[in-house]
């Protein structure tokens, strides 16, 4: 079982990062911004995401990392990772938003859904770069 390369993870992450960012703002353009409102936009809102999804793609390459001596390189085990920290990071929380009657039901899953496919894919490919040699 090798070491982790924590170059490769933070690279990883960061193409990750960059993939949650674009399908992110793609999401909020085309649909999202009318299913959560204008309230929600704001510049500090902005810049807190673009960070939010670049941790969030660096975790999910370090998860990846994590998990690939045991499941096996490729994408079959990145896709494992992300849908595992997806249900960490996004269904375990909207679960628990669910029943404070804040958003309806119909937004939360709207929203984890989008999550879901934006994590899955930015974290095959982050994986991608990701290797356990220098």
């Amino acid at each position: 079982m090798g070491k982790i390369n924590w170059t490769r993870v933070f690279l990883g992450g960061l193409l990750a990062g960059v993939v949650l960012n674009v399908l992110g703002y793609a999401a909020w353009a085309i649909y999202m911004r009318n299913a959560w409102g204008l309230e929600l936009e704001s510049a500090g809102l902005l810049i807190s995401s673009i960070v939010f999804y670049f941790v969030v793609g660096i975790l999910a390459i370090w998860l990846y990392a994590a998990i690939r001596p045991r499941c096996g390189a490729g994408p079959k085990t990145a896709v494992l990772a992300g849908f595992a920290f997806w249900v960490l990071s996004g269904l375990l929380p909207a679960i628990l938003l669910a029943p404070l009657g804040l958003f309806s039901a119909s937004l939360l899953a709207l929203d984890s859904l989008t999550y879901l496919v934006m994590v899955v894919v930015g974290t095959v490919l982050g994986a991608w770069v990701y290797k356990e040699e220098s």
